[in-house]
């Protein structure tokens, strides 16, 4: 008899081992599936192109930037939670075997993305950069800044700032991997064109 309650006994044991194999391995792959769509996420949000243009006052940037939110951004957005993003830009001069590149402009652009609710959109408080869409006018370099015809390296990325998260998020309260989004950085090299030079302004004689 008691051989045959041990056995009895075994056999409710084996199930809760089961069972509970079973939602930890859930619980696993539910994680892991947030993880990578997290990533999927930052892996679709890039730069598309840049170029760097000569005006009366400079030089300028003109880029296309794609930003693709993982879902807890979005989710974060909809709950009235701001996100400040960084666009960053490096422009340098090439060195040679015997000499480092030499760093010619460093710029950073701050925006900050927030949900509408009357309009029931994402909207970026920033001149300069337009949600999922184009970069356009931002002056990087003044006049005189590179030299025509010279040859220079740029790279360009967009970023999420993490430390403007509220700090509950930002210390580490919510896994990290959710609240990082980086566009790889998008690198091109260019022949500086000249400055146009402003138009005259038009000359007012007096009336005789």
């Amino acid at each position: 008899m008691m051989v045959s309650s041990t056995h009895c006994c075994r056999k409710p044991d084996a199930a809760w081992r089961k069972l509970a194999g079973f939602w930890l391995a859930s619980y696993l792959l539910a994680g892991w599936l947030l993880v990578a769509s997290s990533a999927l996420a930052a892996d679709k949000s890039a730069v598309r192109k840049a170029a760097i243009r000569a005006t009366p006052q400079g030089y300028v940037l003109d880029a296309d930037v794609e930003l693709v939110l993982n879902p807890t951004l979005e989710d974060a957005l909809s709950k009235g939670i701001n996100l400040y993003f960084l666009l960053e830009l490096d422009v340098s001069r090439p060195g040679n075997w015997w000499w480092f590149d030499e760093n010619i402009a460093t710029q950073v652009r701050k925006m900050r993305i927030y949900y509408h609710l009357l309009l029931r959109r994402y909207v970026v408080e920033n001149g300069y950069v337009t949600l999922l869409g184009r970069v356009s006018d931002w002056q990087v370099i003044e006049r005189g800044g590179l030299k025509t015809g010279r040859r220079y390296d740029a790279r360009l990325r967009l970023r999420l700032d993490t430390e403007r998260l509220p700090k509950p998020l930002s210390i580490g309260g919510v896994p990290g991997a959710r609240w990082e989004l980086d566009t790889p950085w998008y690198k091109w090299s260019f022949d500086a064109p000249a400055v146009a030079v402003a138009p005259a302004a038009p000359v007012v004689l007096p009336l005789p």
